[in-house]
């Protein structure tokens, strides 16, 4: 490819909304370019790297016995009302009408359609396990779109659906994916933690997500370096100090004027953070008012409370809610209230003559227990995790770190297949619900946590596994020169014969801007050819990733090339064997 031909553009000044290098890059480079919220066109240089990053997995989807189909972006309403999810998710479902007036959505996931396909085509046991996956469109309407391709409204999801007899053919097919997901993201360059997570809008009883750890996260992850467990703060369990046992005493009303906050409260009274009561102020979907208890020294962990309770879309309470359920912002408790559901914690429930709001400005109550003074409607573990928190596991202290989601694992059960009747007969002639697994990554986000991942101050560094390019061919002083065209003609004859791509900058920019391109755009090489290389004995060749230079004859270009390719290869093959995760999977029967 000559880079006059390139259907692309750079930039010279780092765009204004770009808070992330990938994104930053990425536009920089001419990846990339907006069309609107949330929403992205791929350019050839961003295909290049999509489909680079698309054949890894699926060559690890293959090897685990996937195989890829294509399944519809639109999807009939009636099929996602089967499920329950048509009224159980919210407004980043996309939904329309066709012109015969037929609800219909666009597609998020494809559970429903692969539930569907399974009872029109699955009949025996026989038929048992299957693997299939697909490359497809996804649409969510994301609230807040952020970073470029980390997160979007439109992206292409790989997402994959095993099918199984029983749970211990579930088991075998969620270590399969766990395996091939490993070896996927090793491959891509990526460092990934998989991590315990929740099931959310899929539902089913297990879930993990594939963590990139970066500071540009938006997950909390939980970490015990001493057991190597690991869990999203949404649903990380920790331990904590029990509270010291205390005989209950009558409780008594204090004044506490200009104490509204666990901070100033805590001063004015004297008393540690741990020995009051904080509410925090939720409404559902239905405008249900839900207040959550913790310790003043603790935070509610959203995702605990909306799965004690059965809610989606929780918002903060207005104050007018929280007035007319007889509760004072600022000096509010579940006493006295009226129509509030209430969700305490633990620690709370099991802490005695704690400081708590008296339900009127500038009061609070000392010595309040439960259940004495007011009966929960859920006790349950409603805090986000902290860093020196016991491990659940082990008792070790924890610590938290950023991560970007790039791919997740469920265990979904039978959640789609009863909802449908997709059954199969056993070997006895009964009748049961086929049982589901559901594997998603996202294609655009996993490639731009690679460019997270491979950047410095000048541009992107691609590793050779996901470079729209092999190497970016510099061509100097082509114009006086006749060798420099002749030599490039040659090289580029001996890469295609190789199966190696190569961007020839053919263009009449000075050296500076051609050096400053390939240095931004991120080949694994930059090959220099000019009058002086060519004196010299070949080709300049520069290692992007290091910087390393030398002069190679032009017949050595192309091994050179070819061998980094091997090198990283072989280097990730060995890591990933060393760890248990070989090219062939070797684990438990597969349940049949």
């Amino acid at each position: 490819m000559r880079i006059g031909n390139l259907f692309f553009s750079t930039l010279r000044e780092d765009p204004a909304d770009a808070e992330m290098p990938s994104h930053r890059l990425l536009l920089r480079a001419g990846y990339i370019r907006p069309l609107g919220a949330g929403i992205y066109s791929l350019l050839p240089l961003g295909m290049r790297v999509n489909m680079h990053v698309t054949q890894v997995i699926r060559e690890e989807m293959n090897a685990i016995g996937g195989q890829e189909m294509l399944m519809p972006v639109v999807h009939p309403a009636d099929l996602w009302r089967e499920t329950g999810r048509y009224d159980q998710i919210g407004p980043e479902m996309g939904r329309f009408k066709d012109r015969g007036g037929r609800d219909m959505v666009l597609a998020m996931t494809h559970e429903e359609v692969v539930a569907d396909l399974l009872r029109k085509l699955v009949s025996s046991w026989r038929q048992l396990p299957q693997q299939v996956y697909h490359f497809q469109t996804k649409w969510r309407d994301e609230p807040r779109s952020r970073g470029g391709l980390i997160r979007v409204r439109e992206f292409t999801m790989k997402d994959a659906y095993s099918a199984d007899r029983d749970e211990a053919g579930l088991d075998h097919s969620y270590a399969l994916y766990y395996h091939a997901y490993t070896r996927i993201f090793a491959r891509l360059g990526l460092k990934t933690i998989a991590v315990a997570s929740d099931v959310g809008m899929m539902g089913g009883s297990q879930a993990h997500e594939f963590m990139a750890p970066s500071e540009y996260g938006e997950d909390t992850l939980v970490i015990c370096d001493a057991c190597s467990s690991a869990s999203n703060r949404q649903v990380a369990r920790v331990r904590r100090a029990t509270p010291v046992a205390a005989a209950p005493l009558p409780r008594e009303e204090v004044k506490t004027p200009n104490a509204p906050t666990i901070q100033a409260l805590a001063e004015l009274l004297g008393v540690p953070h741990e020995q009051t009561a904080k509410a925090v102020f939720f409404a559902d979907r239905d405008d249900r008012l839900i207040v959550a208890i913790v310790r003043g020294d603790d935070d509610v962990e959203e995702t605990k409370l909306t799965n004690a309770i059965g809610a989606r879309d929780l918002r903060p309470a207005r104050e007018e809610e929280i007035v007319a359920a007889n509760m004072v912002p600022g000096y509010a408790s579940p006493i006295g209230a009226k129509g509030a559901l209430v969700v305490v914690d633990e620690l709370v429930a099991s802490s005695a003559n704690l400081v708590a709001g008296a339900n009127k400005e500038g009061y609070h109550f000392k010595n309040v227990n439960i259940p004495r003074d007011f009966t929960p409607d859920h006790v349950v573990d409603l805090t986000s995790a902290k860093t020196g928190d016991g491990c659940a596991s082990c008792g070790a202290p924890v610590r938290l770190e950023k991560g970007i989601e790039v791919g997740n694992i469920f265990k979904l059960g039978t959640r789609y297949t009863a909802a449908l009747g997709a059954e199969y007969l056993d070997e006895a002639g009964v009748k049961r619900p086929i049982i589901m697994g559901s594997y998603g990554i996202g294609v655009g986000r996993a490639a731009a946590c690679v460019a997270e991942a491979y950047h410095d101050e000048k541009g992107l560094a691609w590793p050779t596994a996901v470079a729209p390019f092999d190497a970016q061919v510099a061509l100097l002083g082509a114009n006086k020169d006749p060798r420099v065209e002749a030599s490039a003609a040659t090289l580029e004859a001996a890469a295609a014969s190789a199966g190696l791509e190569l961007l020839v900058d053919d263009r009449e920019e000075s050296p500076g801007v051609k050096f400053a391109d390939a240095e931004l755009l991120g080949s694994p090489w930059t090959v220099t050819i000019s009058p002086r290389s060519l004196d010299a004995g070949g080709a300049e060749m520069t290692l992007r990733a290091s910087g390393e230079r030398s002069v190679v004859p032009l017949t050595e270009v192309v091994e050179r090339i070819a061998a980094q390719k091997r090198l990283e290869r072989e280097a990730i093959e060995k890591d990933l064997a060393a760890r248990g995760f070989p090219p062939t999977y070797v684990g438990a029967s597969s349940g049949r």
